[in-house]
C-alpha cells in the first residue's frame, strides 16, 4: 500500500465508532434487529421523508428501488455516463436499459434537464439522477419533466447525505407555485444511499433506501428480504410466528454492527460536511489565480455536501503527467468518473451513444484529495505542489 502524504479520502472513525460496534458484538444480535430499527428512524429523520430501509450496499438499494417502482425488460431509465458503473448496472439487473444524457456544462457536471427532455420516448419509464459530487442536481427542472411525463424519479444520493435544493411543490400539494428547500434523497420517489468506506459517512460498506409513500415503502420491505412478510426480529419479539412470502426478493438486508456504526457517523455528518466546506472553500480560493486549472461548481445553488473536488486541466493530454507528477509528491489523485458508455459492456450494449459535453469533459478530469480529516499542512502541499506542476508544464 503507498504511504500517501495526502490520500484521496480519509475516515473520521474514534473510540465512539469502536464502542457502539463492540456493544452489538457483546448483545450477540447481530442480524438485523433493533439498532438497524434505530439507524432507519434516525436517517429518516435526517432526511426529512417517512421510511427509511438500511441495506448491504448502494447497488442493492438502487436495484431494489427500480423494482420496487416496477421497471423492467423492454423500459428505458434516463441516467448520468459520468458516474460509478453501478448507477447503471443496477438499472441492467431488472433487464431494462439506460438511456444515457449528457451533462449540463463544464461548471455543472450533472445531468441537463434539457438532454433529459430530449432522451424522453415511448419506452421511458424513469430518470436516475446522481448528484455528482454533493452537489444537487436542478431537481425543480427536473420534477417538473417528470410529472409531465409521467416518469418516476430515483434519485442516487451516494455522494450527497445531508446535500439540499430548492423545489417548487407540485400543484396537488399548492395551488400557488410554493417551494421549499428539501434535502436529496426526499425529491424523488425514492433516494438511495452509499456508505462505502470513502463516502461523507460510512459503515464500510452499506446503503440507504428512503422515500415517502408508504405503497413504496412496503415493497421495499418485502423485497429486501426474501419476498417475506415478517423478519427474524418481529418473531423474535413475539409479532409474528410464521410468515408468507409474496414476492420474489433479495437478501439484501444490513446488519446491526454496520448499523451501530452509522449512527455513529450520523451523528458526525453534519460536522464533517462542514469541514469539507471549508476545505473546499481553500481550494477554490487558492486555485483561482492559477491558469490552466478550473474548478466546476463555482457557482453552483443548493446545499453542496462536499464529497468530491474536481479540477479540469486546460488540455487532456496534461492528466498522466499531472497524476504522475502528484503520486511522486505523495498526493493521491483519482478520475471521477471513466464515463460508463466508454466501458466495454456499454459500447458493444448501446455503440451509437455520444455525449459530446461528457466525453470532452471527462478527458481533462482529476479529482483531488477530499475529506475532513484534512489538515492545513495537507491542503497547503496539494495546493503548493499544483502551483509547481503548473510552472514545470509551462
Amino acid at each position: 500500500m503507498t504511504n500517501w502524504k495526502v490520500p484521496l479520502a480519509d475516515i473520521d472513525l474514534d473510540a465512539e465508532d469502536l464502542r457502539a460496534v463492540v456493544d452489538v458484538v457483546r448483545s450477540k444480535w447481530l442480524s438485523m434487529g433493533p439498532v438497524t430499527v434505530e439507524f432507519e428512524q434516525c436517517f429518516a429523520d435526517y432526511i426529512g421523508v417517512k421510511h427509511a430501509f438500511a441495506v448491504v450496499n448502494c447497488t442493492a438499494a438502487l436495484h431494489l428501488a427500480h423494482v420496487a417502482l416496477g421497471v423492467g425488460a423492454g423500459d428505458t431509465i434516463i441516467c448520468p455516463s459520468l458516474t460509478f458503473v453501478a448507477t447503471a448496472n443496477a438499472i441492467r439487473y431488472t433487464g431494462a436499459m439506460p438511456v444515457f444524457a449528457d451533462i449540463t456544462s463544464a461548471d455543472d457536471l450533472n445531468l441537463s434537464p434539457d438532454d433529459i427532455e430530449a432522451k424522453i420516448d415511448a419506452s421511458t419509464k424513469g430518470i436516475c439522477v446522481v448528484h455528482y459530487g454533493g452537489y444537487p442536481c436542478d431537481m425543480d427542472r427536473i420534477m417538473s419533466i417528470a410529472r409531465r411525463h409521467h416518469l418516476y424519479v430515483v434519485e442516487d444520493v451516494a455522494h450527497a447525505p445531508g446535500a439540499a435544493c430548492w423545489v417548487t411543490l407540485p400543484p396537488s400539494t399548492s395551488s400557488t407555485g410554493d417551494g421549499v428547500v428539501k434535502k436529496c434523497g426526499s425529491i424523488g420517489d425514492i433516494g438511495c444511499f452509499s456508505f462505502f468506506a470513502n463516502k461523507n459517512m460510512t459503515t464500510g460498506e452499506g446503503g440507504m433506501l428512503t422515500t415517502d409513500s408508504d405503497a413504496i415503502a412496503d415493497r421495499i420491505r418485502r423485497l429486501r428480504s426474501h419476498g417475506m412478510t415478517s423478519l427474524t426480529w418481529d418473531r423474535e419479539r413475539g409479532h409474528s410466528f410464521s410468515y408468507d412470502v409474496t414476492d420474489t426478493g433479495y437478501n439484501y438486508r444490513m446488519d446491526e454492527m454496520r448499523a451501530a456504526l452509522g449512527l455513529v457517523q450520523l451523528r458526525k455528518l453534519a460536522a464533517n460536511n462542514q469541514r469539507r466546506a471549508e476545505v473546499v472553500n481553500i481550494y477554490r480560493e487558492q486555485l483561482a489565480a492559477v491558469a490552466g486549472i478550473a474548478t466546476p461548481f463555482g457557482g453552483h445553488e443548493g446545499v453542496s455536501t462536499y464529497h468530491l473536488f474536481p479540477i479540469l486541466l486546460q488540455d487532456d493530454h496534461l492528466r498522466p503527467a499531472f497524476m504522475q507528477f502528484m503520486k511522486d509528491r505523495g498526493i493521491q489523485t483519482s478520475i471521477h468518473y471513466p464515463p460508463i458508455h466508454h466501458f466495454s459492456y456499454y459500447r458493444a450494449l448501446m455503440p451509437d451513444t455520444q455525449l459530446a459535453r461528457t466525453e470532452q469533459i471527462a478527458r481533462r478530469l482529476v479529482t483531488l484529495p477530499l475529506s475532513p480529516m484534512m489538515q492545513k499542512h495537507h491542503i497547503d502541499h496539494v495546493i503548493e505542489s499544483l502551483k509547481l506542476w503548473r510552472m514545470k508544464a509551462l
